[in-house]
């Protein structure tokens, strides 16, 4: 017989309901905005969270180019990718990487924020980066993110 008046609630795949925020880049933290974006992404703001269940919400991020460093970080940082071949590494700093595709500082950013397994890489799809105003979601009636 259960003689517990309560029991602990874990979210299922199909009970989970999912909204759409918008976040604007623009002249904010680049890390700080990408670990709230990961929160969401992950789905630990809403009460039913379940860590082994994508719980998260789709998140919009426009104006990716205008996001900022603090202090001399884009001169600084590197980003390293690996072909798999001998003498296949390349580093990059984040100046030529914003220059090349500045929407992928924030995709990076928010990529090793979330899970490293099938979880993580589910979570990702979830998010949708654009430079500028414009994005084609403008059905899905995205709220903005109160930070």
């Amino acid at each position: 017989m259960d003689t517990l008046s309560y029991k602990t609630k874990s979210a299922k795949a199909s009970e989970v309901q999912r909204e759409w925020f918008i976040v604007d880049a623009a002249s904010q933290p680049l890390g700080r905005l990408c670990s709230q974006i990961a929160s969401v992404l992950r789905g630990k703001h809403k009460p039913s969270f379940t860590s082994h269940v994508d719980t998260g919400d789709y998140v919009i991020v426009i104006n990716s180019e205008n996001a900022r460093f603090t202090g001399s970080k884009m001169d600084q940082k590197t980003y390293l990718t690996y072909s798999g071949y001998p003498g296949g590494q390349k580093s990059t700093t984040a100046k030529e990487l914003h220059a090349k595709k500045p929407t992928a500082l924030v995709e990076n950013a928010v990529r090793g924020m979330l899970p490293k397994n099938k979880l993580g890489r589910a979570m990702i799809k979830k998010l949708f980066v654009y430079t500028g105003e414009e994005h084609p979601h403008g059905a899905q009636k995205p709220q903005p993110l109160n930070s």
